[in-house]
């Protein structure tokens, strides 16, 4: 469950659909049961370092990031504020 948060904290920002692919090439199938739970570091380093080497997803764009933050800004005075941030991102 935590393999999304491991691989973004890499610089790597794959939608949820390229982390499921990314999971599938982590787990083989006489594995599934127990892939529920943990990834072994020998597989996850091979395939995480060609992911890496090959640049598989690229970060987001920073024009997409701005426009984002835009359109938190509701008073439009050019920043959010902490409290509104937190807000954000535990309530909506």
């Amino acid at each position: 469950r935590d393999i999304g948060c491991i691989v973004r904290s890499l610089g790597c920002f794959p939608s949820e659909a390229e982390l499921r692919e990314l999971l599938a090439k982590l787990v083989e199938k006489e594995e599934e049961e127990e892939a529920t739970r943990f990834i072994h570091l020998e597989k996850f380093l091979p395939v995480m370092t060609k992911v890496l080497l090959d640049r598989s997803y690229w970060p987001i764009r920073e024009d997409v990031l701005l426009h984002a933050f835009e359109a938190l800004d509701e008073n439009k005075c050019g920043y959010i504020t902490k409290e509104d941030l937190v807000k954000y991102l535990t309530e909506e």
